[in-house]
């Protein structure tokens, strides 16, 4: 199962186990039993401080493992083999059940702690979801540190009955004690917030005591994350409000157009972003919304910035980052069906359609990629774009038409997205140049049709476009002075990583020298204001 790198690695990790731990596996007559075999004793094999035993009972799925700590009631379970992405998730979960301390601040380790009750959770992966090992080792973690917090991570492709059974039809799909609790990508702070009850309450208390910033970016994606970097370089006081760092760059694939960088994927970018922000003295506050901005009485004076949970934040000058989210079609039965076989991420959801028949949304780069990975997994796709051509780089038209499975329909109008008991079963289009409807017969629906720039907040109180978008100039202002943009959230064309990067650090060097020329009023009335 592991190649000689790979094992020469795991055996490194593995001399970090503090405390014995124990793999009891569930095999049956399978060839997945067999692989997971394999690698359950190799895994043995690599410290004395690891046992394997296999188990008999008929309550457990198969093939599936548990990872214990010895003489405790701590543990965690894969159902499947967690190679691919998750296998980021055995080795974590090995060290962690095994003693390692996590790398997570000691106020969530704590709240996670003080979490009272019974929390079973199942979670519904598959192996090529990029955002599944989040959420799976979020959910692993918290088992660790609470006994109370029991997890099973499943595969998806391998238990397809069962996520037939359950109506799964996007990952990662998590349930509670047996009921459907959330889907999608989750970080830690968020699974623990949504337990915590009073979370927002102390979370807005402590947003509250800050001090004013004289650079607070809000967004944490490629742009968000240049304009801190710069910014911080410059030795003024910076901070960064994300709704979810790393933004839509965590949801991407691959990535190789990023210059000097042949091939990457979005986590590991998000990752090595948010490392790069942690070297520098940046106040990064996660899970933190945008909803309402308040300009400054006049230029050099706070900006004020209020937040969803009720917090707000002061600042000398601003950087707006908040990028864009996925365009939705607007047709009946789209927020119907989501996830019910609506879904906007191909990598992730793809697998749970193996063999049935798939639509995509969109002639660009994004739809025509999709169609290329989706034709490997499912038995059909049915490309559907709205203009008379694709538009797609010319590459992957080329890749895409030598498909045997795929058809490719041109001028083609979504009208509706049909389902039944539940969920899709096809779609409606109207072709354009005859005005002919048609009906597709079909699972599954991946929309792919652009982005829309996350502005709403910002309506009346800065200038934006007609497409939602803020208006910059070559300097990154805004209409506000000392509020300045960056990113797919503005006017500036192509929305590609690095250009975002660019455009946040210009942005923050236009807020540095917007500062250097208008310096801190110190009268009472800005005291009392910050």
């Amino acid at each position: 199962m592991l190649d000689a790198n790979i094992k020469a690695q795991l055996n490194a990790y593995m001399e970090k186990l503090q405390q014995p731990i124990e793999l009891v596996a569930a095999y049956d007559d399978g060839a997945k039993s067999q692989e997971l075999k394999g690698l359950l004793e190799e895994l043995a094999a690599m410290s004395d401080k690891i046992s394997l035993r296999t188990e008999d009972s008929d309550t457990v799925r198969r093939p599936s493992f548990a990872i214990n700590r010895v003489g405790t009631d701590i543990g965690v379970r894969f159902a499947g083999i967690p190679m691919g992405h998750e296998f980021t998730s055995l080795v974590l979960a090995l060290l962690q059940v095994g003693g390692h301390p996590p790398k997570v601040s000691q106020d969530v380790i704590e709240q996670v702690q003080a979490l009272e009750g019974a929390f079973e959770f199942d979670t519904y992966f598959s192996l090529s979801c990029q955002n599944c090992p989040d959420v799976v080792q979020a959910l692993n973690l918290m088992s660790v540190l609470n006994p109370n917090i029991k997890h099973t991570s499943i595969d998806g492709a391998l238990f397809q009955d069962e996520v037939e059974q359950r109506e799964v039809m996007a990952v990662p799909s998590v349930y509670l004690n047996g009921e459907a609790w959330g889907s999608g990508r989750m970080t830690l702070e968020e699974i623990v917030a949504r337990l915590d009850t009073k979370s927002d309450e102390k979370e807005a208390e402590k947003l509250n005591q800050k001090d004013p910033f004289e650079v607070l970016v809000i967004g944490g994606g490629p742009a968000g994350s240049a304009a801190a970097i710069y910014a911080s370089r410059k030795g003024i006081s910076t901070g960064i409000a994300a709704e979810r760092f790393g933004g839509q760059v965590a949801d991407t694939m691959g990535i190789e157009n990023l210059i000097s960088v042949p091939y990457t994927e979005g986590p590991k970018l998000v990752a090595a972003m948010e490392q790069h922000v942690n070297e520098y003295d940046v106040d990064i506050m996660n899970m933190q919304r945008a909803e309402k901005l308040i300009p400054a009485a006049r230029t050099g004076s706070l900006h004020e910035v209020r937040l969803a949970n009720g917090a707000s934040l002061k600042a000398r000058t601003l950087v707006l980052s908040t990028g864009a989210r996925w365009r939705q079609l607007g047709v009946p039965g789209e927020d119907e069906y989501r996830n019910k076989g609506v879904a906007y991420c191909p990598h992730c959801d793809g697998p749970l359609f193996k063999g049935k028949r798939v639509a995509v949304i969109g002639g660009g780069n994004s739809g025509v990629e999709a169609a290329i990975d989706l034709a490997g997994i499912v038995g059909h796709v049915t490309l559907i774009e709205f203009g008379a051509e694709m538009r797609a780089d010319d590459v992957l038209q080329r890749k895409l038409r030598s498909l045997k499975n795929v058809e490719i329909i041109t001028s083609g109008q979504t009208t509706e997205i049909t389902g039944e008991n539940g969920k899709v079963n096809g779609l409606s289009y109207t072709d354009r140049n005859t005005g002919d409807n048609h009906h597709v017969a079909l699972e599954g629906v991946f929309v792919q049709i652009g982005l829309v720039p996350n502005t709403e907040w910002l309506k009346g109180d800065i200038e934006l476009s007609q497409h939602g978008e803020i208006v910059v100039n070559d300097r990154n202002e805004t209409s506000i002075p000392g509020v300045f943009a960056a990113g797919d959230a503005t006017t500036v064309p192509y929305k590609q990583i690095v250009i975002s990067m660019g455009e946040g650090s210009k942005a923050a060097l236009s807020a540095f020298d917007f500062l250097i020329r208008n310096s801190a009023q110190d009268d009472e009335e800005d005291v009392q204001a910050a």
